[in-house]
Order: C-alpha cells, then sequence, then structure tokens
C-alpha cells in the first residue's frame, strides 16, 4: 500500500469507526436514559476539551495566550451563532419577542430545537479535520507510527462521540439522523488527511486555530446549552448523580488518554 492509500484508509476508519461504536452505545439507550446521559456527555466534552484538546493546542501553538483568544473568539462567535439560529426560530414559532408560548413549549419537549446539537456538530467537524492532519503527519513520518496514532484516535474519540450523539438526540434529532449526521461531520477526518498530505507545512500551521475552535465550541455548549438543564433538578439524589455521571465522563477521556500514552 502507498503512503497516500494508508492515510486514506485509516482517515477514513479513524472518523467512522469511533462514530459508529458510539451510535451502537447510544442506540441501545433507552429513550427515559437521555437526560441522565446528559450529565456523562457534560463530562465527556470537558474532559476532552481540558485533558485532550486544549493541551494539543497549546502545545502545537507554542503560545498559550494565542491559544486563550482563539478560544475566547470561538465561543463569542458561537453565542452570535446560536442568536442566529434563535433569531431564525423565532421568524417560524413565537418566541420572547412575541409572547411566551415557545419558553412553555421549550419546557414541555425538552429540547432546544436542535441549536447545541448543531453548534456541536460544527465543532466536531473541526476536531476531525485536525485528526485528519495527525493521522496524515504520522503516517508521512512512518507507516507503523500511522497505524499507532490512527488507532489511538478511533480509541479516544469513542467517549466524545457518544457524548455527542445523546446531545444530538437531547436536541431533538432522531436516532437515523443523528447518525447520519455524525458520519458526514466524520468524512472531515478524510478531508484532512487529504489535505495534509498535499500541504502538509500550511495545515500545521492552522492546527492550534482549529484545535481552540473545537475547545471552544464543546465549552460553549457544555456550559452555556446543558448544564442550565441539570439545573432543573434540584434535589439532593439528581445532584449528586449528575456530579457522578460528568465525573464518569471526564474519568472516561482520563483512562482514554492513559490508554492511549502507554501503548503509542
Amino acid at each position: 500500500m502507498t503512503i497516500l492509500t494508508w492515510i486514506i484508509a485509516a482517515s477514513f476508519l479513524g472518523g467512522a469507526l469511533s462514530v459508529l461504536a458510539a451510535a451502537v452505545f447510544a442506540y441501545a439507550a433507552k429513550p427515559s436514559w437521555v437526560g441522565m446521559l446528559v450529565s456523562y456527555a457534560i463530562g465527556a466534552l470537558l474532559g476532552a476539551v481540558f485533558l485532550e484538546i486544549l493541551p494539543h493546542a497549546v502545545e502545537a501553538s507554542g503560545n498559550i495566550h494565542t491559544t486563550a483568544a482563539t478560544v475566547l473568539a470561538g465561543i463569542m462567535g458561537f453565542f452570535v451563532l446560536e442568536k442566529l439560529v434563535l433569531w431564525r426560530h423565532c421568524h417560524h414559532e413565537t418566541c420572547e419577542t412575541h409572547g411566551l408560548e415557545q419558553t412553555h413549549s421549550h419546557s414541555q419537549d425538552g429540547h432546544d430545537h436542535g441549536r447545541s446539537g448543531m453548534m456541536i456538530l460544527v465543532g466536531d467537524t473541526f476536531h476531525n479535520f485536525v485528526d485528519g492532519i495527525l493521522i496524515a503527519a504520522a503516517f508521512l513520518a512512518d507507516v507503523q507510527l500511522g497505524i499507532i496514532t490512527a488507532l489511538a484516535i478511533i480509541t479516544h474519540e469513542i467517549p466524545q462521540e457518544v457524548g455527542d450523539f445523546l446531545i444530538l438526540l437531547h436536541s431533538g434529532y432522531s436516532k437515523t439522523r443523528a447518525l447520519a449526521y455524525n458520519l458526514l461531520s466524520s468524512a472531515a477526518t478524510l478531508v484532512g488527511g487529504l489535505l495534509a498530505y498535499y500541504g502538509l507545512q500550511s495545515m500545521q500551521s492552522l492546527i492550534p486555530v482549529f484545535l481552540g475552535l473545537a475547545a471552544a465550541s464543546m465549552i460553549y455548549v457544555a456550559v452555556a446549552d446543558l448544564i442550565p438543564g441539570l439545573h432543573k433538578r434540584v434535589g439532593l439524589v439528581a445532584t449528586v448523580e449528575q456530579v457522578l455521571l460528568i465525573g464518569a465522563g471526564i474519568a472516561t477521556i482520563a483512562v482514554m488518554e492513559m490508554l492511549v500514552g502507554e501503548y503509542a
């Protein structure tokens, strides 16, 4: 196999296999579990950001201030993006500008009309794109290193993809649509791998930016869209359950990172 064939195969499998493995888990989850598993998704998102993505972004940029500025700009950008989605939704249904009906509807169905789902897809696409660049860079250095890198990416992506899948379900997407959109987002891994193969030097300079934007989307969705929903359940048992599940999400990412580091 040529280096390009290895990159294409590994990039495709690296994106698709992690999504499919996550979908198997999410498909098995009962609808009544979704609200509870959102807490796990929050932990997986925050764990991926602070234990994996941001450290790699700082390492790639060599300047923590630049990375911090990118994340800050990304959070502001996603705030504006969410406003645009709200304005668009407002033209089709009543909202606080026209009345209180939408607020009541939102409290009844528990969904956010796809806002957090759309933003998590945008951020995941950036992250998958960077994964493709990393796979290509590893294969260009050494085929064995490329295989190990691809396996590591599949392994550490699974818990994050589970979280993403659950967030899409929480946003009102059907399981079929959630799987289709996640698979489409995973195609960015292949795009990143191909572009990196033909222009690695220019692509490497953009890695910190893409990682910073991916981190911003995940932080924004977790903190602005998902955590406020947890505060609707204020009982002690519910709070303990939420804390434990968030901790489990973070721990899953941490364990995956340790295993990847041990065998990479």
